[in-house]
């Protein structure tokens, strides 16, 4: 047996896909019913909608970034607490409403060309496609799509743009198109390419996107656009904050011009990033290497008697397979590459914090966004934001694990298309798991979460090392999506799970009962996702599901009795 994969990997056969996948199936015939679509409007308008998502507090915090150390915690998660309400005040306010009627007469004097980030939000429909386009940033360039738009009578439910990254000079433009046929869409497209409007990327222009007609209360329910193929997680890399420009006063490097540079030179590897590059490799300074070297000294030697049998057993793995060691930080595309051999997960750089739903939409795709840069050396055992001690010493090894990389990817694939809501609710069991989770052994009580194997602080403290002791509680989804949580001291609550297992099935139960009127799967051959909607679809899954059966049962037929 090859050493350097887990042995839990190899020894994961079909038998649990195959059951995973009934289950989907089953659960399916209990999903929310589609409602009867709402009254077309008027078809000779069109009316450009844009929907202002509402966001809280707790909603855009990504606690995948909260981290917690012993020396200023108070500072460290209040910071962060404060940095992504800041990102969350500065995406909403750009997402402007607009509600301008284009018709037959003429543009109104009333249209907008406001050029947003990406908005979750789309309005629904019946029948819905996307078109994407790019044009110059210059006067009347919008006008003169909507009047292609106009003359074919076309209704828009949702129009969004961001600067092109393809050309400094354009703007990209994202328009769902409601109850247009085929036919129609593909004249326009022809239309618009004789105009000299570009289209985007190297897929096909158009693309479904996912709408709902369910009602709830009689009022028609709105579904955030979501990511159905690994590249579409580029969208997310102009929506974050940029830590290298954005330190606090109190930060340990605010006053260190070197330093400040030397976070922005890193952070360019995230915003350049796209999907099928390769993580550029960093070359760290003795500096890095040095703080670096003083964390992970101090982490593992607390491992062997405070973090679980999964976290000890890939450690010595990565360390053989990945340059895992206190002389040097490992780079993110080794151990990216390992993860994909053990469990099909990967990492991404990321230049930054993201939205709650940003970041556990990446992890329905298997794929964890993870910073390069470290914390300043002036305090290698304090740090306000997450860094790749965090990441690489805290997240990455049970990545490797295959029962824990699933529970992860259950948490993503209930996020996508949920409601803010929801989002918010998923966000809390994820802090409550991946981030402060601990979990039994035997008689004993290990952690499991990064925010606690990479804060030797409250790592000893969430097993009753010191005179506080936390409470414990069963792992249950349901009550952790309520449980408040402290943002400036060590948590006074953890949710113990009985095994990574049985925490994956109680998120899978609790994902059904979220409102959200659809089903999606995972499809690893293709590493997109696909949502459940239709006869053919169900056809297809069911038939796959037949193929593995049969797998199975030759393989346990030709085992020794």
């Amino acid at each position: 047996m090859n050493a350097s994969i887990p042995w839990h990997t190899k020894m994961k056969g079909s038998l649990w896909t195959v059951g995973c996948e009934v289950t989907t199936i089953l659960k399916l015939f209990w999903s929310h019913p589609r409602a009867e679509p709402a009254a077309a409007e008027n078809r000779d308008d069109i009316l450009l909608k844009e929907t202002l998502p509402v966001y809280s507090e707790r909603n855009i915090l990504s606690i995948s970034d909260f981290i917690k150390f012993p020396e200023e915690h108070s500072n460290t998660r209040s910071n962060t607490y404060r940095q992504r309400f800041q990102l969350n005040h500065q995406i909403s306010t750009r997402k402007m409403s607009t509600a301008v009627a284009v018709t037959h007469s003429g543009l109104g004097s009333g249209v907008s060309q406001n050029y947003n980030e990406i908005n979750h939000k789309v309005v629904s429909s019946t029948n819905r496609v996307s078109l994407m386009f790019s044009i110059a940033n210059r006067i009347g360039s919008l006008s003169q799509v909507l009047d292609v738009m106009k003359d074919y009578k076309i209704n828009l439910g949702r129009i969004e743009s961001r600067p092109s990254r393809s050309k400094s000079t354009n703007y990209d433009f994202f328009v769902d198109i409601d109850d247009a046929s085929e036919k129609v869409i593909g004249q326009v497209i022809d239309r618009l390419n004789e105009l000299g409007i570009a289209t985007l990327g190297d897929t096909p222009m158009i693309s479904q996107t996912l709408t709902s007609n369910t009602t709830t209360g009689g009022h028609m329910q709105q579904v955030p656009w979501f990511p159905r193929k690994l590249s579409d997680l580029d969208m997310f890399t102009s929506k974050t904050m940029e830590y290298g420009t954005d330190l606090d006063a109190d930060h340990p490097g605010f006053t260190d011009p070197e330093y400040r540079k030397r976070r922005i030179a890193i952070t360019t590897n995230a915003l350049k990033y796209k999907h099928g590059d390769r993580i550029p490799y960093v070359q760290y300074t003795a500096e890095e290497n040095a703080t670096w070297g003083v964390v992970y000294k101090k982490l593992t030697s607390l491992y062997p008697s405070h973090a679980c049998k999964q976290q000890n057993y890939v450690l010595p793995l990565l360390e053989q397979n990945c340059g895992y060691g206190p002389d040097a930080i490992p780079q993110l595309e080794d151990v990216s590459r390992y993860l994909q051999e053990c469990t099909g997960w990967r990492l991404r750089p990321v230049s930054g914090l993201m939205s709650s739903r940003d970041f556990l939409n990446g992890l329905a795709f298997r794929t964890f966004h993870s910073t390069q840069y470290i914390r300043h050396g002036s305090k290698p055992l304090y740090t306000p934001e997450p860094d790749c001690c965090h990441e690489l010493l805290g997240h990455v090894p049970l990545y490797a694990d295959p029962d824990f990389a699933e529970f992860s990817q259950e948490i993503g694939l209930a996020s996508l298309g949920a409601s803010d809501e929801d989002i918010e609710k998923l966000a809390t069991v994820y802090w409550f798991t991946v981030e402060f989770g601990v979990c039994k052994e035997g008689d004993d009580v290990k952690a499991y979460g990064a925010g606690l194997l990479s804060s030797f602080g409250e790592l000893e403290y969430s097993l009753g090392g010191n005179d506080q002791k936390p409470k414990y509680l069963p792992f249950s989804p349901e009550k952790a999506a309520t449980t408040k949580y402290p943002v400036t001291s060590f948590q006074p609550t953890y949710f113990v799970a009985e095994s990574f297992q049985d925490a994956k099935e109680k998120v899978i139960d609790f994902a059904a009962q979220l409102n959200r009127p659809f089903s999606v799967r995972y499809n690893a051959y293709t590493q997109s996702v696909e949502v459940l909607d239709n006869k053919q679809k169900l056809s297809r899954f069911v038939k796959e599901i037949h193929s593995q059966i049969a797998t199975l049962n030759a393989a346990i037929e030709k085992l020794p009795i």
